[in-house]
């Protein structure tokens, strides 16, 4: 480990939260390592490659700056040949969750970011400086360290659910609501919780019905989120449920799904444009087996306000890996900037 370079900064993650993190460092003169993940097949069944969350949805139209018009001309001067060819067409709609992150990561190179293609497996935050293990078998040695690692959405693991993702199935309502697929049209929402609630109230802003399915006959939800649903004209509660298949073709996508009975009545179809999945989310956190202190869900605890602090000085955690409540790309982006600016000073005092 002697001849081993040891970096002023190492970023974990390359969704908005860990690229924003590298722009700032890169820009602080950081010269940040950056680990985006492996491209293999765990990675690809867990819904945790390289480029994050934001790279499996396909419209984009809440992240600021990007209002709908063609960006084909852009993309072509703006991204490498080499990585434009990842890419779907263009949809000539504005841009999309792939073309938002592959513009990210080029940013983030172009200010002298370092990207290594693998993942983090295992770290000693107990040492100084910091050491990370990755995937390749390579050790690296950091003082300070960002984790934006970002947290994966809980879905049902059914085939045909797979099948329809961005093409009606969806996790994050406040992501796709609003889309053309949805509005004034009945859609489904699943859980019973607080979210699911919350999901299905912003998703009738939007469709002309919402169907929330519970596998109970009674809301997880507080009493007053429960009664919200309840009381909504636009959201009819289907109890005591769960979803066997979700129904659909190649040409519209999500069409209705076919719902089983938890207490003996028979199957039950309906017909909906999209199946939103509101049962939680887990955080990317299980390669810090113990290293940082998480919360009781899970998600690293961070230990000042407004601030990235975590409960170990020099690592900082910035995005869904540390955020139950937003899960937004621009709040996660916005926490990528807090976490470089909060490494860059603190590494600056450290010297000082």
């Amino acid at each position: 480990m002697a001849d081993k370079q040891i970096e002023k900064v190492i970023i974990i993650g390359s969704g908005p939260a860990g690229w924003t993190a590298a722009i700032y460092a890169a820009r602080a003169a950081l010269n940040p390592l950056l680990f985006e993940g492996a491209i293999n097949e765990e990675n690809a069944r867990n819904g945790t490659l390289p480029l994050g969350q934001l790279a499996l949805t396909t419209e984009v139209e809440n992240f600021p700056g990007f209002p709908p018009g063609d960006l084909s001309g852009y993309l072509e001067t703006a991204l490498p040949e080499e990585r434009r060819a990842y890419l779907p067409p263009h949809n000539k709609h504005g841009v999309t969750g792939p073309e938002l992150m592959e513009l990210m990561r080029q940013q983030a190179i172009h200010f002298g970011t370092r990207v290594i293609t693998e993942d983090i497996v295992d770290v000693d935050f107990s040492v100084r400086p910091f050491r990370l293990k990755a995937s390749n078998g390579e050790t690296y040695e950091s003082r300070a360290v960002i984790v934006a690692t970002g947290a994966r959405a809980n879905y049902l693991g059914l085939p045909s659910e797979e099948r329809f993702k961005n093409k009606g199935v969806s996790a994050c309502a406040v992501c796709d609501g609003a889309l053309p697929r949805f509005r004034n049209r009945p859609v489904a929402v699943i859980g019973g919780g607080d979210s699911a609630v919350e999901e299905a109230t912003y998703l009738a802003h939007w469709a002309s019905k919402v169907y929330l399915v519970h596998r109970r006959d009674q809301l997880r939800a507080s009493k007053i989120m429960a009664q919200r649903a309840l009381s909504h004209p636009k959201i009819e509660i289907l109890w005591n449920r769960v979803v066997d298949e979700v129904l659909g073709d190649d040409e519209n996508g999500v069409t209705g799904i076919r719902l089983k009975s938890t207490v003996g009545e028979p199957d039950l179809t309906i017909e909906v444009s999209g199946m939103f999945l509101a049962i939680g989310h887990t955080p990317n956190t299980a390669f810090l087996k113990g290293q940082l202190e998480l919360t009781d869900k899970g998600y690293i605890k961070l230990t000042k306000p407004f601030r990235t602090y975590t409960s170990v000085e020099g690592v900082f955690a910035a995005g869904d890996v540390a955020d139950d409540y937003y899960r937004q790309a621009v709040t996660a982006a916005a926490s990528g900037c807090m976490a470089a600016l909060d490494a860059e000073r603190w590494l600056a005092g450290q010297e000082s």
